[in-house]
């Protein structure tokens, strides 16, 4: 299935929903379902069953699905939900899903020096501070901002490692526009495996990104430590250096 990056803010789910909300009569709770409440992990245990890693130490049971909608590819994604009273033995809570929507989720690749700016790109992006952009799970999610015209073109995005030669836990993240370079900011989000980054070996390090902003160079640091089960066996097919991003004021950005 192929996965199209979407803004939270106005998302196909959300056009469809957006001052409609749903009660859970277990927790007596109103519960807005125009706006993601969580970003999960997907992580499918077999045609019929799959569980949404919340954090590092808290699981979620979908009570009503039947599998993944990704089949075994695991990815990350925007989800509305409640809890329920119900409890499965093997995760944490359950939880009833109001809607989910899958974002691009893709591997790193290496730096290739002084090539990456024709390989990869080099046109501004603002990675935006809020509760979207986080490391967990064994994945690095970003909401960026960037500029667009609005006519539905391409934008290349990638996360390089191998940046510093003597720090492993340096990643670069990269944007080719594709020549959409005027018009108004938009945002997008994307989601990134750091199963090619070396094991901590149950460390926490500082995993340290660096971009180029509009006007200057930035960096930022998040708190990392490798998944235990990390695995580059559930690599998406799509992915590769060029996958799909939308881009639309607040609301869509074409990326790959």
């Amino acid at each position: 299935m192929r996965k199209i990056t979407k803004l939270f803010l106005i998302s196909t789910v959300l056009s469809t929903a957006l001052i409609f909300g749903s009660c859970s009569n277990e927790k007596d709770s109103f519960v807005y379902v125009g706006f993601a409440n969580a970003l999960v992990t997907v992580k499918p245990v077999s045609e019929n069953e799959c569980y949404l890693q919340l954090d590092e130490n808290t699981t979620l049971f979908p009570v009503n699905m039947q599998g993944s909608p990704y089949g075994d590819k695991e990815v990350r994604a925007l989800i509305n939900y409640y809890d329920v009273d119900s409890q499965h033995a093997n995760y944490t809570k359950n939880v009833y899903v109001n809607w989910i929507d899958s974002i691009r989720t893709k591997s790193t690749v290496p730096s290739l020096g002084a090539e990456n700016d024709e390989k990869y790109g080099n046109d501004p992006v603002e990675i935006v501070d809020d509760w979207m952009t986080i490391s967990e799970d064994g994945y690095l999610t970003l909401r960026f901002r960037t500029i667009t015209s609005g006519i539905g073109r391409t934008h290349y995005v990638n996360l390089l490692t191998q940046v510093d030669p003597y720090d492993p836990y340096v990643v670069e993240f990269r944007h080719d526009a594709n020549g959409d370079v005027q018009g108004y900011y938009a945002d997008g989000l994307v989601a990134f495996r750091l199963d090619q980054l070396p094991d901590t070996n149950g460390e926490t390090v500082k995993l340290t990104l660096k971009w180029k902003a509009f006007g200057s160079e930035k960096s930022t640091t998040f708190n990392y430590c490798t998944r235990k089960s990390a695995s580059s066996d559930n690599e998406d097919e799509t992915d590769n250096d060029k996958e799909n991003v939308d881009i639309q004021a607040l609301s869509v950005i074409n990326i790959e």
